[in-house]
């Protein structure tokens, strides 16, 4: 089993009912700027993990694409792992966190672009 693609799919799931629950459960019990964040994180959240899925389907790239792919779930677990921490507990320094989520969601993509140049060139 590739195991990138089975966390792209768990994530997207995920990401999936997640934003759900920011849509229905979150109304009325929580404050605007909470249900923007949380929905803002489960946005990032599905993008990232289908490009984890196309990190996953690279394997002719090798190390770039499981540098990618490892980028890309940690960007997701920081970025949106930390909004989504925030909106429900309101805990302030998790805000800290999120640029070094974003910060190595980017570093996965370019990653993913390196493992596309390599494979470009073979």
């Amino acid at each position: 089993m590739n195991k990138w693609l089975f966390l792209s799919a768990i994530n997207g799931a995920a990401a999936v009912l997640l934003g759900a629950f920011a849509a229905h459960a979150m109304a009325g019990r929580f404050s605007a700027g909470a249900i923007h964040a949380f929905d803002t994180a489960a946005h990032y959240h599905l993008i990232h993990a289908v490009a984890l899925g196309l990190a996953a389907v690279s394997p002719r790239a090798g190390a770039r694409a499981e540098w990618a792919a490892r980028l890309l779930l940690a960007g997701i677990a920081l970025f949106s792992g930390s909004l989504y921490l925030w909106a429900l507990t309101g805990i302030g320094w998790l805000v800290f966190v999120t640029p070094l989520g974003g910060i190595a969601l980017v570093a996965g993509w370019l990653a993913l672009a390196a493992a596309a140049w390599k494979m470009e060139r073979e």
